[in-house]
C-alpha cells in the first residue's frame, strides 16, 4: 500500500545537493534554525487550522535510507561517497517545536520550528511542507464548510432567525482526491476540521472515523423500478436508509416513491427504524427541499432527514440555508477535499538563526516584496486571551531569551505559550494525543475567536473584508528586523 512505502526520497532534489554540500564546507557543524510558516489565510479567511504535525512525527521517527535508495542518488554522481555512508546511518539529532495539532494559527507565525545541523534540517523540508500544507488547508476549508452548515434557515413568527441549527457535513471526496495519500491524509483533516463522517472506507480503517454512505443513481438504475430498488435497500439497511431520489424525477417520482418505501419500512419497524430519510443530488437545491419537506411532513414522515450533495461548498451552503432551506445533513466532495476555491496554503521553510559554539546569530530573507521579507531569529510564541471572556484577543512574538515573567501576570489578560516541543537531541518527546482529542481541541480553540474572525464571505466577491487578527512583535524582535534591514546590503 502507498503509505507502507519508504518515503525518505519524497524530498526535493536540491534538498540533498544542499545537503551534501553542507557535510563537505566549513559549516558541517553549523546549528540552523527553520521557520515554517505561511503568508495568507486562504478562501479570505480569519485563520487558519494546524494539521499535518502526527505525519511529521511519524515520518522523522522513521527516517531512513535503504540500499535502493543509497543506490539511486550514488548513479546520480553527484553525491560524495562520505555523504552516502552518512544517510545509510542517519537518525534525526535536532530539535522541533511548534503548535499542536488543531491549533488555530495566523499569517507569519511560526507553526513549527526546527534545530538541527544544516545537513539534517534540509532533508526534512519537503516532507514537512507537504504535509502541513495539504492537511492544514483541508482541516481549515473542512473548518468553514461545518460553520457555514450551521447558519439558521428557518424563521419565527416575527421573521427572525431561529437558533442556529448544527447540520452535519459527510465527506463524500475520495474520488475527486488528487491521489491515493491526498484522500486518506484529507480524509482525516476532515475529522479535525469538523466533519461528522468520512465517506472513505480506508480512512475509517486506518484512522477510526465514522464512515457513512447512501446509494448511487446506479442502485436504482439495476431494478426494474425506482420502488423496487428504495424497497429492497430498505430490507437492507433498515437503520441506514437513506434514499437517492433525483435518478429520474424527483418531485414527481423519487419523492413519492420513497415515501412508500419508508411508510413501510417504518410498519415492518414497528417505528424502530434510524437513520432514514432522501438524499437529492442535483437541481435547485433549496426549493426542492422546501417541496421534499412539505410532502414528507404530510404523509406523516417528520423524522425523516433530507441529505444534500452535488457541488456543494460553504459559500453554496450559507447560500441555501439563509434562503431558507430544509436540509438536515450535507455530503460534500470534490470542493473540500481538493480546498478548490484555493488550494494552496503556502507555508515555506526558513532560515531564522545559526548557533555555533553556543551562540544564536539572527538571520533575515529580504524581498522588494514586503509580505516576503521573514521575522529573524529563534522566538517564542503567546497566545493572550481576556480574563474575563476567555476570547483570544491577539497573539505576540518574543525572542527566545525574553525575559517574559511580567505577561504571564497581566491584569487584563490570561497568556499561553504555543509551542511545545516534538523531538529534543533526537528524541521524540511528544506524547501523540487521539484523533478526537485533537478535532475536540481545534473546536475548542475556533470557539475562543472573536466572531469578525468566523465570517464566511465569497473571496471573488468581497476582496476588501479581509478579517484580521493581530500578531505582535515584542519592541526586542521589531528592533531586531529593523537592524537586519538596515544591515543589509544596498542597490
Amino acid at each position: 500500500m502507498f503509505r507502507e512505502k519508504n518515503l525518505a526520497l519524497l524530498c526535493d532534489f536540491y534538498e540533498f545537493l544542499m545537503s551534501n554540500g553542507y557535510l563537505k564546507s566549513s559549516i558541517k557543524d553549523t546549528i540552523c534554525y527553520f521557520d515554517v510558516f505561511f503568508r495568507q489565510v486562504p478562501d479570505n479567511g480569519g485563520f487558519v487550522i494546524a494539521s499535518g504535525q502526527d505525519s511529521i512525527v511519524d515520518f522523522i521517527t522513521n527516517l531512513q535510507f535503504s540500499s535502493q535508495d543509497l543506490e539511486f542518488l550514488r548513479v546520480q554522481n553527484l553525491f560524495s561517497p562520505d555523504f552516502l555512508a552518512y544517510l545509510a546511518e542517519f537518525k534525526f539529532s535536532g530539535d522541533i517545536y511548534g503548535v499542536r495539532e488543531g491549533e488555530v494559527v495566523f499569517a507569519n507565525e511560526p507553526i513549527l520550528t526546527v534545530r538541527a545541523k544544516a545537513s539534517e534540517a534540509q532533508i526534512l523540508e519537503t516532507f514537512i511542507l507537504l504535509a502541513l500544507n495539504h492537511q492544514s488547508l483541508i482541516a481549515t476549508k473542512t473548518n468553514r464548510i461545518v460553520r457555514a452548515a450551521q447558519t439558521s434557515s428557518t424563521k419565527d413568527a416575527k421573521g427572525k432567525k431561529s437558533k442556529t441549527q448544527n447540520r452535519a457535513i459527510l465527506e463524500f471526496g475520495s474520488r475527486r482526491a488528487q491521489g491515493i495519500d491526498a484522500a486518506l491524509s484529507g480524509a482525516r483533516a476532515a475529522y479535525i476540521g469538523g466533519v461528522q463522517a468520512t465517506a472513505c472506507t480506508l480512512a475509517g480503517k486506518i484512522y477510526g472515523i465514522k464512515v457513512a454512505g447512501t446509494m448511487a443513481h446506479s442502485w436504482v438504475q439495476a431494478y426494474d423500478s425506482e420502488l423496487e430498488a428504495f424497497r429492497e435497500y430498505c430490507k437492507l439497511y433498515p437503520n441506514n436508509a437513506i434514499l437517492l431520489i433525483d435518478t429520474y424525477d424527483s418531485l414527481n417520482s423519487g419523492i413519492q416513491n420513497a415515501i412508500i418505501a419508508l411508510k413501510e419500512l417504518l410498519q415492518a419497524t414497528s417505528g424502530k427504524a434510524k437513520n432514514y430519510g432522501i438524499r437529492i443530488d442535483s437541481g435547485d437545491l433549496c426549493a426542492l427541499s422546501k417541496s421534499l419537506r412539505k410532502l414528507l411532513d404530510e404523509a406523516g414522515l417528520n423524522e425523516a432527514k433530507i441529505v444534500a450533495s452535488g457541488a456543494l461548498d460553504e459559500i453554496r451552503i450559507k447560500q441555501i440555508l439563509q434562503n431558507g432551506a430544509c436540509i438536515d445533513a450535507f455530503g460534500v466532495g470534490e470542493r473540500l477535499i481538493t480546498a478548490k476555491s484555493a488550494p494552496v496554503l503556502g507555508c515555506v521553510y526558513k532560515l531564522v538563526a545559526k548557533e555555533q559554539n553556543g551562540k544564536i546569530t539572527p538571520t533575515i530573507k529580504i524581498s522588494e516584496e514586503a509580505s516576503k521579507i521573514s521575522l529573524p531569529h529563534y522566538k517564542k510564541l503567546y497566545r493572550f486571551f481576556d480574563k474575563n471572556s476567555g476570547e483570544a484577543v491577539f497573539d505576540k512574538l518574543y525572542l527566545h531569551d525574553e525575559n517574559i515573567n511580567e505577561i504571564l501576570h497581566d491584569k487584563d489578560y490570561v497568556a499561553k505559550e504555543l509551542h511545545i516541543p516534538y523531538f529534543k537531541n533526537g528524541v521524540r518527546v511528544y506524547e501523540k494525543p487521539s484523533l478526537e482529542q485533537i478535532r475536540v481541541y481545534a473546536q475548542e480553540e475556533v470557539s475562543k475567536l472573536n466572531e469578525n474572525l468566523k465570517q464566511i464571505d465569497n473571496p471573488q466577491e468581497n476582496q476588501t473584508t479581509i478579517p484580521t487578527y493581530e500578531v505582535r512583535l515584542s519592541k526586542n524582535l521589531s528592533a531586531l528586523r529593523e537592524q537586519l534591514l538596515a544591515k543589509a546590503p544596498q542597490k
